[in-house]
């Protein structure tokens, strides 16, 4: 005889908190800082992660969001960068020898600033003495005496060829920096009338005299160039003298200062002969035009050609830097290069290199979403790239399209000293090492949060003191004991058990701060209990619209559920939906049909393609389930149907077996099953009841139907026992069931589920027998005529009969 199974007791359905405990915490706050709660596995890889400063060791921080995974990684990334060196600064200089390769230079702490303040101070000081130095009196005195002495040999040449043409009675003319030739006739130089005037004899005479001296003059001026090279060498050669000797000293100054940096040395070694042809090529009056002078910004050509670009600077004693990278694309991690248009083109220098987030953290810790980083492949195969290289990885092939052929940059890359902390869910943590095998090598260390913490009384005192944290520091107010009682309720829902808070703090949080909204609207500064309940109504009510909509569907007749009554063939199944981020149960009607035939046990959601994985092997257990429980001296021969009524969507787990394999066994007994009873669990093929998920929301989902019809006394739900401790159900359900207004029963195996549906012992067998008038009795009994009308024997019996 099947034990008669009584509802659950009240103390069953939710966890108790204690509220003198919760007071006691209120009153003595935890005694320790607590920068977090918790996930000790995870808080241990991350410490050996950060001792470990072998390469390779990078970590892959893997859990779901709202589990603190942020939080907690920087918390302890910020505590750890403080007993680490401040990194060195990273700057570029201009390769004077190659533009299309900037130098990378490094210097320590606050240094960079310091060397670019001199450089700007060098360059102003430049600026201002040029070109004013070339108006100092010794210059131009030795730029007199270069002019002069190509004037002599000029006038010298001239006064030759003067001195030839007086003897042939013919005049030197220079005007305009133009050498020709009169005819002089009584000492007077005639016109073009005059010379019209004389005879030919006279004129051929004068056309053969100064042809002559052309020829002369040409002869005379042969070295004209040589000497304008010479005077514009000599003029060059004095101009960078006088450059040299003006900036010298200034250099001067800055290698002394900076003699112990090799590399700013010979940065400064370059400056000191690149700016003497700057000089002469922007600041030169005589060279520059004089056309838009006054527009011509001579610091900042300076500027741009030899100051240094700073990419990272620190102050000295800074910690190591913790940069997190929101969005994560190939410039924002690697750097970029900008460009401006000038004429038509792309152009860029040193200058215009701008640091990246590899940059920032170098020296220190990187993280990043995982998800997003894996989003782009050159992003993820540049980070391995600069990981193996220990370099900085600065080819931007996204650039390489837009740039074109123009003037691109080739830096020098960069020594990366840096530990990747990237976040991510376990499903990629798992689909990356299973696609790459690179990554093993690359991120060994795996911190892995849970998503539930235990509920010790420790624990409940660091979460209660965590909580009068964040409202004293952002909410500005208290709770009361009861308040922190229902919250970690709250945190027990969360989580669906009993003895576990659930992980995710930051809801916990969230609800807190939606219940301060609450308390300020009543002019209260201390959140109750009440508060936190009406924080709870109202999300449910700004996101349950669709929830309403189908218990509106019900009560109007639309969907068919029934909450009374019995009938063969049916039974209350219960769901969860799952809508963004909230989830809520809902009733679903169950139905099966059975007839002679061979088809077996036929799963119409699957049929119907909407059925998925999980949910046919539980449709398949059930073939497996009467075959070991009824056929075991026949063959099992049936044809039947399954199907969730008035479902159009895709319907996947397991939960509905044990309410499919029910339903089959009332059609195959034409037993009635008790329609105020719904029910949900999975099954085995020995028909043990497995333990399901959501089980708190579908009892509530068949709670708010019952209660919309009214409560009989008669309603109820029937769940496995395992998940006895996954019950943490609400205040209102609690007190209906304590009233005995609604009932929840555990159940372990199919037979008790089936006694209290229909009101029929199960049966035990006795011998490969079942008693003839109990569930199983009638199923084995069906179940063996179905088989002989499909097989045939039943007309040969009848004929038996008939011969006889």
């Amino acid at each position: 005889m099947t034990k008669k199974l009584i509802p659950l007791s009240h103390d069953a359905l939710a966890p108790a908190v204690s509220i003198s405990h919760v007071q006691t915490c209120i009153q003595n706050p935890y005694p320790e800082s607590l920068a977090f709660i918790g996930q000790k596995r995870a808080q241990t890889a991350l410490d050996f992660a950060l001792g470990m400063d072998l390469p390779g060791y990078n970590v892959f921080v893997m859990g779901e969001a709202a589990l603190g995974r942020f939080t907690m990684v920087k918390d302890k990334l910020e505590a750890h960068s403080k007993t680490r060196p401040t990194p060195k600064e990273w700057l570029y200089v201009n390769n004077y020898d190659d533009h299309r390769e900037p130098i990378a230079m490094f210097m320590q702490a606050g240094q960079s600033k310091e060397l670019a303040d001199d450089i700007d101070e060098f360059l102003d000081e430049v600026s201002d003495t040029f070109p004013a130095a070339f108006d100092n009196p010794g210059y131009q005195r030795k730029k007199k005496s270069i002019d002069r002495h190509f004037d002599n040999k000029y006038d010298a040449a001239l006064n030759a060829v003067e001195q030839l043409a007086a003897d042939k009675s013919v005049a030197l003319l220079e005007e305009n920096n133009q050498v020709g030739f009169a005819p002089v006739v009584n000492g007077k130089q005639l016109d073009d009338a005059e010379f019209a005037a004389l005879d030919e004899k006279m004129q051929g005479h004068f056309f053969e005299a100064i042809e002559g001296l052309e020829d002369a003059l040409i002869e005379a001026l042969i070295e004209l160039p040589r000497w304008k090279r010479e005077s514009s060498e000599k003029l060059r050669n004095l101009k960078k003298s006088t450059v040299e000797i003006a900036t010298k000293p200034l250099i001067k100054t800055l290698e002394h200062k900076y003699a112990n940096h090799i590399g700013v040395v010979r940065y400064l070694k370059d400056l000191r002969i690149e700016i003497v042809d700057a000089v002469l090529e922007w600041l030169d009056d005589d060279v520059s035009s004089e056309e838009g002078k006054d527009d011509f910004d001579s610091k900042g050509m300076l500027s741009d050609f030899f100051a240094p670009n700073i990419l990272i600077e620190y102050k000295d004693g800074d910690a190591a830097p913790v940069v997190y990278e929101p969005n994560p694309t190939f410039g924002n991690i690697f750097g970029k290069v900008e460009y401006a248009a000038s004429q038509g083109n792309l152009i860029t220098s040193y200058r215009s290199i701008q640091a990246g987030a590899l940059h920032r953290a170098n020296g220190g810790y990187l993280i990043m979403d995982a998800e997003k980083v894996l989003a782009n492949p050159q992003v993820w195969d540049g980070l391995k790239l600069s990981l193996k290289t220990h370099q900085i990885k600065n080819d931007l092939p996204y650039q390489d399209n837009s740039v074109g052929s123009s003037f691109t940059l080739r830096p020098q890359l960069i020594p990366l000293d840096v530990k990747i902390i990237l976040l991510g869910s376990r499903d990629l943590y798992y689909t990356i090492g299973e696609y790459d095998e690179e990554f093993a090598e690359l991120f060994r260390v795996l911190a892995d949060f849970d998503y539930y913490l235990p509920s010790s009384d420790k624990m409940q005192y660091q979460f209660i003191s965590k909580v009068q944290e964040y409202c004293d520091a952002t909410l500005s107010c208290s709770l009361t004991a009861q308040a922190l009682s229902r919250l970690l309720k709250f945190s027990y829902r969360q989580a669906e058990h009993q003895t576990k808070l659930s992980a995710r703090f930051a809801d916990v949080l969230e609800l807190v701060a939606e219940a301060s909204f609450y308390t300020k609207q009543d002019g209260e500064t201390e959140i109750t209990a009440e508060h936190i309940d009406e924080a709870i109504a109202g999300k449910q009510y700004r996101t349950g619209q669709l929830s309403e909509n189908m218990l509106s569907d019900i009560k109007e007749g639309h969907t068919l559920i029934a909450t009374q009554g019995n009938a063969v063939g049916k039974v209350n199944g219960l769901t969860v939906l799952h809508i963004g981020d909230t989830a809520f149960g809902t009733p679903a009607r169950i139905t099966a049909t059975v007839y002679a035939g061979a088809d077996g046990v036929i799963d119409v959601e699957r049929e119907a393609e909407l059925g998925k994985a999980i949910h046919s092997k539980g449709v398949m257990l059930l073939t497996g389930y009467l075959g070991n429980k009824y056929a075991q001296e026949f063959s099992l021969t049936l044809s039947a149907n399954i199907a969730i009524e008035q479902s159009y969507g895709y319907i996947d787990g397991d939960s509905a077996s044990l309410a499919e394999l029910c339903g089959l066994i009332s059609a195959i007994t034409k037993l009635p099953i008790n329609q105020s009873l719904a029910l949900t669990g999975s099954i085995n093929q020995h028909g043990e009841v497995q333990a399901i998920g959501g089980v708190n929301e579908k009892i509530e989902g068949f709670f708010k139907l019952c209660k919309m019809r009214g409560l009989t006394g008669e309603q109820g739900v029937i769940i496995p026992r395992s998940n006895l401790v996954n019950l943490v159900l609400d205040d209102e359900i609690i007190a209906a069931s304590s009233a005995g207004r609604f009932h929840i029963y555990a159940v372990e195996s199919v037979d008790e589920a089936l006694n209290l549906l229909t009101g029929v012992e199960a049966g035990q067998s006795e011998n490969g027998e079942y008693p003839p008038l109990s569930i199983n009795g009638l199923a084995l009994a069906r179940l063996q005529h179905i088989a002989d009308v499909v097989n045939g024997e039943d007309k040969e019996e009848d004929s038996d009969k008939e011969s006889q």
